[in-house]
């Protein structure tokens, strides 16, 4: 791994995501959102998977680098918009982490193998894509997906168990195992249902 470029990347993408306007509290500091986000896939990728790449590394920190400059109301509000503002964010999270690596002096290689990752090309195929979907997913589970719940009051137990089914299929088989083998926190209040999602 080159270190001065690593470390160089991840200064440029924790400074590029620590202008997000929105701020979440933790333990009663606030902190930019999309920041935080970076951090906890950072974290959860030391966990899961150690011996990861430095392209799985990067793209797992660069996956919702600046997020917030695509508003999902700058789309039609349907699923086509859905839909669409998805694929968009793809495309501007991979061409912002490339911009950012590049000046960080990492050659067009490496930058292309981030750049696949992080635009979600080759999902059950490209290793890179595949750990940062897991570390994405399990990072969604322990931190994210209860608040979710909170947010979506109106959803019935059918409609959240096929987004937990959705979830669990997108997973590699070691990352299924890693969250029910306690190497994450699983949200107590949601562990029926998930219990009920993946045994359906």
């Amino acid at each position: 791994m080159s270190q001065t470029s690593f470390d160089r990347a991840i200064a440029l993408f924790d400074a590029a995501n620590a202008e997000d306007p929105r701020f979440d509290e933790v333990d009663g500091a606030r902190i930019p959102r999309e920041l935080l986000y970076s951090q906890r896939m950072a974290e959860m990728i030391q966990r899961f998977a150690p011996e990861a790449g430095e392209a799985a590394q990067l793209a797992c920190r660069a996956q919702h680098i600046q997020r917030w400059k695509t508003p999902r109301d700058s789309y039609p509000m349907d699923r086509t918009g859905y839909l669409q503002w998805r694929t968009g964010l793809y495309k501007f999270h991979a061409e912002t982490a490339g911009r950012l690596m590049r000046e960080a002096g990492y050659d067009d290689a490496t930058i292309e193998q981030v750049q696949t990752a992080v635009g979600k090309k080759g999902l059950k195929v490209n290793p890179d894509t595949q750990m940062m979907e897991d570390v994405g997913d399990l990072v969604f589970i322990e931190h994210y997906m209860q608040g979710f719940a909170g947010q979506k009051a109106d959803y019935s137990e059918e409609k959240w168990l096929d987004i937990l089914r959705k979830t669990w299929k997108k997973m590699s088989e070691r990352a299924r195992d890693f969250a029910l083998s306690g190497g994450i926190k699983l949200p107590e209040p949601l562990v029926p249902l998930i219990v009920k999602a993946i045994q359906g």
